[in-house]
């Protein structure tokens, strides 16, 4: 970059690094090559045809209305459908509750904007969403990590951080973590919603993968919960996502918070885009209200589930004692930690260059840490390989575990 730009760049950026992942997808196009590496959905299982139904019918209905400037909070057609789509979820909401945002990601920056002083103590879960990590680090936020087990966030620990820190907020993905993988389990959500309250702690839920069970739906979400422990909701901010189950392009997203805050994000939000792309919300109002996205989604699911499956029988036939992990009930990844066992490799980072050189890509897993880093780890996604070549690029990262 030139020095003269430097020097004008903002101090804050400083705070940034580069993408672990947008740097390792500039060696992805290395012919070959089977990725474990990305983050998003399978595009060969998007719903194209209803999708394509569902922009022609949103034309069709209010062409000007879909083409032309829109509200900040969003399309009224759009927040009906989403409040319906959130109650069957057993989340009792109104259209004022949530904004549209442009993807849940977006509802992420504005947590940061409209929260955040430089210096504000942050929690969030060990490991967590890359994204978030750097978002939140972009507007000063001193972040502090959680451990995760198989359950979710360690409630006790959080509990100890909470009272030494006193943060801001809390910030969780308690469904089908990203890249953990783990879905907090039912009592640890009500003591989550119980602490908050009882520590006056505004806990920030994530909910982009609650819709991609495996077999059992997963526990109802912090804010379907909420109902049941008096005050939670006055502490709660919610994140929702059609671009897991839909779209990613489409960009389409939600946030669910307390009055006053919702405000001051509108303002944020305003300032910023606007709003959310009227003919995408117009499109996918369509869509949902076609009455396609539950079989649509069962298909999805079968696929992720079979995906998942058969990644975890490669690892356990292929790697065996020198990977551990724990089978996914949902979402689209698998976080395993090296064991090292009988001199295998135990360095996700060293391994991920010695996987390149073997044709299979992943993403190590210590830029997923806001603090204490473990180097033992990584996150393979399931989501966009079919089985053969999932079972082909286990049986390369085996063999450059093995070395």
């Amino acid at each position: 970059m030139s020095n003269h730009i430097q020097a004008l760049l903002a101090d804050r950026l400083s705070q940034l690094e580069t993408s672990a992942i947008r740097e390792l997808f500039k060696l992805l196009g290395k012919p070959g090559i089977i990725s474990f590496a990305g983050g998003f959905p399978d595009a060969s299982l998007f719903d194209i045809e209803g999708i394509a139904q569902a922009s022609a019918q949103a034309l069709q209905d209010n062409a000007g209305g879909a083409l032309q400037y829109g509200a900040t909070e969003g399309l009224e057609p759009l927040r009906t459908e989403l409040v319906k789509l959130m109650g069957q979820k057993g989340a009792a909401i109104e259209n004022a509750d949530l904004i549209v945002t442009t993807g849940s990601q977006q509802a992420l920056d504005l947590v940061g904007k409209t929260l955040i002083n430089p210096g504000d103590k942050v929690i969030v879960e060990g490991p967590t969403f890359l994204a978030t990590i750097q978002c939140f680090r972009l507007y000063g936020a001193d972040l502090i990590s959680a451990p995760v087990d198989d359950e979710g966030v360690d409630v006790n620990n959080l509990e100890q951080l909470i009272a030494t820190h006193k943060p801001k907020f809390v910030y969780l993905i308690p469904t089908f973590g990203n890249p953990s993988g783990a879905t907090l389990s039912l009592a640890r959500r009500k003591r989550i919603l119980e602490l908050a309250v009882k520590t006056g702690t505004l806990v920030i839920e994530d909910d982009p993968y609650g819709d991609l069970y495996f077999d059992a739906p997963p526990p109802p979400s912090l804010l379907a919960l909420s109902a049941d422990v008096p005050g939670s909701r006055d502490w709660l901010v919610h994140c929702g996502s059609l671009s897991k189950v839909l779209s990613p392009g489409l960009r389409v997203g939600w946030m669910v918070a307390p009055a006053a805050l919702l405000g001051k994000a509108v303002m944020c939000k305003q300032f910023s885009d606007a709003h959310t792309s009227t003919f995408a919300q117009a499109t996918a109002a369509a869509y949902l209200q076609s009455g396609r996205l539950p079989a649509e989604l069962a298909k999805v699911r079968a696929v992720y589930a079979a995906r998942a499956r058969c990644m975890c029988d490669a690892l356990e036939r292929e790697v065996g004692d020198a990977i551990r992990f724990v089978r996914p009930a949902g979402g689209l990844f698998v976080w395993a930690t090296l064991t090292g066992a009988n001199g295998a490799i135990s360095d996700g980072s060293a391994l991920a260059k010695r996987a390149i050189d073997n044709n299979v890509a992943f993403v190590p897993g210590t830029p997923f840490f806001a603090q204490d880093p473990d180097p033992r780890t990584l996150r393979l996604s399931f989501a966009t390989a079919d089985e053969d070549k999932i079972e082909a690029g286990i049986a390369k990262l085996a063999q450059a575990i093995r070395g």
